[in-house]
């Protein structure tokens, strides 16, 4: 893993541009007894939106960015004198989230607002710099929710319109979001330069332990060439042991697969077995909690729980997907229940029911694009595996190179 260590001088020159608001850019107070979450949207609009001051705004966002009593937050602003709101910008899934994974919803005017809708979803560098240009905004405005794995592409839209943003002359603003399975600590395989895609921009850990905040300030020190004028707007009541259902804000799936906080919680493990010919679970009502392919019988819940894998126990499952991988056809596996998700650790657990499938199944087998490599961030899970390495060869194969993300990421964390 090759990280820059520069230091990011473009901070002091943000900080001196808006003292006016200086309490919204700072670490939140402790958190007290059972405190109240407030996003960042939530302590802008209570600000009177002074860090938007009369600019042209332009906000990437998609269902997620919503207020506590569940209106979007592009609906309030539209209707609310003190912003001039001029464009939205629709990431994977689109705006409003009618897009399948790969999708999203094109250029169109929104019914609801009338504002102009442009895609973002796979547009990048000077393209995407010439969209933000043409929508005539000053600023761009994130706010999604993301679901704390670095393979989910909310991360890396925000990370391409950071950069295009400042290729463009645009401010960045971030409004912060919990990270809903906790920033307790990063975990999993660092991203290989070489096998960078649109599931992995730049080399964090597979499990981040991030909010967005942090990470666009992490992008913005280490990896983009030239920063971007960057601001940020954090929560106040969150702690990094502090788990979404505990938060009291209602949840959106962040994308058609993600319909739960248990979803989110197993995600950045389960995810992999997209790279594999079993089905992970989509078009179920468990998705990345149900996993399965036909012809595998009991023996793969029974040796995953041999494992003894923290926080999780293994059901024998059987199911049927209504899309994707094995429609229509009753297949059997496995549906991981987690009982201590204090515990758990998903990155483990993935790697653990990729070992013990690829033992009990003799149709196991990649997929032949190799796309376990742009999950992983390297060929070494895949190949380590394939030689029959154990659950704990294949996790030591990656710990030094997860130390080193771990100090830099220690520099950009926000919230004890």
């Amino acid at each position: 893993m090759h990280l820059s260590r520069r230091t990011f001088l473009a901070a002091a020159t943000t900080t001196a541009a808006c003292t006016s608001t200086a309490d919204l850019t700072t670490t939140p107070p402790a958190a007290t007894t059972a405190p109240r979450l407030d996003t960042g949207f939530e302590r802008l609009a209570a600000s009177g939106y002074k860090q938007l001051g009369s600019q042209k705004i332009g906000i990437v966002t998609n269902p997620t960015g919503i207020t506590r009593d569940a209106r979007h937050i592009v609906d309030v602003m539209h209707t609310d004198d003190r912003v001039d709101l001029r464009a939205v910008f629709g990431p994977e899934h689109g705006f409003r989230g009618t897009a399948q994974a790969g999708g999203s919803e094109g250029r169109h005017d929104d019914p609801a607002t009338g504002l102009p809708v442009y895609d973002t979803y796979l547009k990048s560098g000077r393209p995407l710099a010439d969209i933000f240009t043409a929508s005539g905004v000053d600023t761009i405005v994130f706010d999604i929710q993301d679901v704390g794995a670095r393979f989910y592409t909310y991360v890396w839209t925000m990370y391409d319109c950071m950069e295009a943003a400042q290729l463009a002359g645009k401010r960045f603003v971030v409004l912060d979001r919990p990270n809903p399975v906790t920033g307790r600590s990063a975990e999993g395989p660092v991203l290989h330069k070489e096998f960078a895609t649109f599931v992995g921009r730049q080399p964090i850990s597979q499990a981040h332990g991030m909010t967005v905040a942090e990470l666009a300030r992490l992008f913005n020190g280490e990896f983009l060439t030239t920063p971007v004028p960057l601001e940020t707007v954090l929560m106040s009541g969150w702690k990094r042991s502090r788990f979404y259902d505990t938060s009291g804000l209602p949840w959106v799936p962040p994308s058609p697969n993600m319909p739960t906080p248990d979803s989110a919680l197993v995600y950045s493990g389960t995810c992999l077995f997209e790279g594999t010919n079993l089905s992970e679970g989509r078009g179920t009502t468990r998705p990345f909690e149900l996993l399965g392919a036909e012809g595998i019988d009991r023996r793969w819940a029974a040796a995953a729980n041999e494992l003894d894998l923290p926080g999780a126990h293994f059901r024998e499952a059987y199911f049927a997907p209504t899309f994707s991988k094995f429609q229509g056809k009753t297949i059997g596996g496995v549906q991981i229940h987690v009982h201590d998700r204090a515990a758990y650790d998903p990155v483990r657990t993935g790697i653990g029911l990729l070992v013990t499938a690829r033992k009990v199944w003799s149709g196991f087998a990649w997929r032949s694009d190799n796309w376990i490599d742009k999950l992983t961030g390297s060929a070494r899970v895949r190949t380590m595996i394939d030689a029959g390495a154990d659950t704990d060869d294949v996790v030591a194969g990656w710990q030094e190179e997860l130390a080193a993300f771990r100090r830099v990421r220690k520099e950009y964390l926000l919230y004890r």
